[in-house]
């Protein structure tokens, strides 16, 4: 069975860097890559990072019922095309998705059974300081970021689990944490314990 792993949060929380220590370290982990309007920033790769594609394409796309989920976001659109959940069901390995908070609210009104992970900054100063050193965008897009996020950390309250990325490596604990605990809940579980249940029905001397 494959499980569904959302993580969402403002643009700066630090989500990037913990996805890629996450999918080093599972191998049972598939990354889901969105397509996207934006241009790739410096050291992005297409098919890796995103899919870059034209709004003409992703319009029609999104018209024809190929995404997943799709979401708008400083003017750029954002989506998870269904094929990436298909071949992470043929994988049998479970899909990460890094998705906008839109997103995020359309699986969740859909009843989409996933595990939902917000993960936030410190502080807004914090954030308004991670966004600057990144040297990637003018002021403008800085601060249309900074104001998303005001209304990002509104939504906080939609999500499973929280994680504050103050210390690199205690927010990759929480993370770990929270893969390993889901893949062990009772209704994921339960293929695998029907065999080790009929091994104990056979021991049965009530029936």
């Amino acid at each position: 069975m494959t499980t569904l792993f959302v993580i969402s949060g403002p643009s700066g929380a630090g989500k990037s860097v913990l996805i890629e220590q996450l999918l080093a370290r599972d191998p049972g982990m598939r990354f889901s890559v969105s397509c996207t309007t934006r241009q790739p920033r410096k050291g992005e790769e297409d098919g890796v990072d995103y899919h870059f594609i034209s709004r003409d394409r992703f319009e029609a796309d999104l018209r024809a019922g190929r995404f997943f989920e799709h979401a708008e976001f400083s003017g750029n659109l954002y989506g998870t095309h269904f094929q990436e959940l298909e071949e992470a069901a043929l994988q049998r390995r479970d899909l990460l998705l890094d998705i906008e908070v839109q997103g995020a609210r359309q699986l969740q009104e859909k009843g989409i059974d996933a595990v939902y992970i917000f993960v936030v900054p410190p502080s807004f100063t914090g954030l308004e300081r991670r966004l600057r050193n990144r040297n990637t965008e003018d002021e403008a897009a800085i601060e249309r970021r900074l104001k998303q996020a005001v209304d990002d950390m509104a939504e906080n309250s939609r999500y499973q689990y929280i994680i504050i990325n103050d210390e690199l490596e205690e927010a990759f604990t929480q993370l770990q944490s929270i893969v390993i605990a889901e893949r062990i809940r009772w209704h994921r579980m339960e293929s695998k314990l029907g065999p080790v249940l009929d091994s104990f029905r056979k021991h049965n001397t009530n029936v």
